[in-house]
């Protein structure tokens, strides 16, 4: 395979057709926003999941398999890039944009929520609503959600990236993964309509989490100081509006100033609040739930990598577990193109390691504190965090914190973690388009 020269840096007919196309469906949503929410609610609910659920399914435990084989297949040794050449980030920076870009908002926003949403109404069945045993099946779905999985997903789109980019001197663009498949045929029509559905799917897939992290932010500002709340959607679009011009300066500053330094700050903020939680929490609790969660997560994960509700509760496999699919898969092309970029000079191994279990283990490790923390006080009668989270998701995290000392200081953290990880996660994909 030929090295090509350097394509320029903006491609007119990939940024303007995807330029075009983006403002029509912002135009759209302003205008006739009933009529897009009713097309897309079409697309989705009665035409994509029914018919081709089992497709995100099965192809979630696909990329999963195939990780773990490049990982401990004679490929493994490969480095990313030069033989000689050794990583451009420092491993703590590498894992900490990993997690600020791919995961971090949905992290605060659901921390807390999913586990003990999951408590109130356990899927299939599996326990009575509120039980001990209803708090196992949500933390161990919980788990299910956000790590071996999705991880796998951006771990092979990544790597097939980072391969093509640093060892065969490729542009590190989407189209260029199909150079095995069409040849020289990505640099035409093919694979700009590639790159540009790339773009869409980097913009809608960013969309969802900015959106869950300004309506976080609202609910913050409600607990703290009485202003916003759920339905203040013109606080919202301030806080959106005050957080870009923020992600526009740190992106103009480049991946190893303003995304690094935000990323980093990330992971001591939220370091910060999971020790603080941890040891005025219920510390002994939260050390078994981690402990058994993982067990029945590790012994579960096959059945729950194949279920597709066939026999029952296709709600919740559809509004939680492919709902979720869908979502990290339309984030591959994003998250894989960010991987790529800071990974250079690591071997596959090392990369597949490092993307799935460091970021797995940090959702482990979250998910048991934050989420386990709400569950002792749903179970000790505390507090009823149960009915709020299933009526008033992102206000769940601030309902927790509110039981625990130094609530202002707690709650002025996780609003200044979001808006850090709406920022960095905004300047990962501003890079990557």
């Amino acid at each position: 395979m030929e090295q090509r020269p350097e394509s320029p840096r903006i491609d007119p007919t990939v940024f303007w057709i995807a330029a075009i196309l983006s403002a029509v469906f912002v135009v759209w949503g302003i205008l006739f926003t009933e009529n897009l929410a009713a097309v897309f609610d079409a697309v989705l609910w009665s035409f994509l999941v029914p018919n081709f659920g089992w497709v995100f399914i099965l192809s979630s435990f696909g990329f999963l398999s195939f990780s773990v084989y490049l990982a401990f297949s004679r490929y493994g040794k490969i480095r990313l890039g030069g033989p000689d050449e050794r990583p451009e980030f420092s491993t703590v920076s590498w894992v900490a944009m990993m997690f600020s870009a791919g995961m971090g908002i949905g992290l605060m926003f659901f921390g807390v929520a999913e586990p003990i949403t999951h408590m109130g109404a356990p899927p299939f069945g599996l326990a009575d609503p509120n039980t001990k045993g209803a708090a196992q099946v949500a933390m161990e779905y919980s788990f299910f959600h956000w790590a071996f999985h999705p991880w796998a997903m951006y771990a092979i789109m990544g790597l097939a990236l980072a391969y093509f980019t640093f060892r065969k001197g490729m542009p590190n663009l989407v189209s260029t993964a199909f150079y095995p498949l069409l040849g020289d045929r990505v640099y035409g029509p093919i694979g700009k309509t590639i790159d540009i559905l790339a773009v869409f799917a980097t913009l809608f897939g960013s969309a969802t989490s900015l959106g869950l992290g300004a309506l976080q932010i609202n609910q913050g500002l409600n607990a703290v100081f009485g202003i916003g709340g759920r339905e203040a959607v013109g606080l919202a679009i301030v806080v959106i509006a005050v957080l870009t011009v923020c992600f526009v300066f740190s992106a103009i500053s480049g991946v190893h100033r303003g995304i690094q330094w935000l990323s980093n700050t990330n992971m001591i903020l939220a370091v910060f609040l999971l020790l603080f939680l941890f040891i005025v929490g219920p510390t002994v609790f939260i050390l078994n739930t981690f402990t058994e969660s993982i067990g029945g997560y590790l012994a579960n994960i096959i059945p729950m990598s194949f279920r597709t509700a066939s026999y029952g509760d296709s709600a919740f496999v559809s509004g939680w577990t492919i709902f979720y699919w869908a979502w990290w898969i339309s984030w591959t092309p994003f998250v894989g193109v960010f991987i790529a970029r800071i990974s250079r000079g690591r071997t596959i191994r090392e990369f597949v390691f490092g993307v799935i279990l460091a970021p797995s283990v940090v959702s482990f490790v979250w998910f048991s504190v934050l989420g386990g923390s709400a569950i002792d006080l749903q179970l000790t009668g505390a507090a009823n965090l149960s009915d709020l989270a299933s009526a008033n998701q992102p206000a769940a995290l601030f309902a927790t914190l509110q039981e625990f000392p130094l609530f202002w200081l707690t709650a002025l953290i996780a609003i200044i973690l979001v808006a850090l990880f709406f920022i960095s996660g905004a300047d990962a994909a501003s890079v990557v388009m």
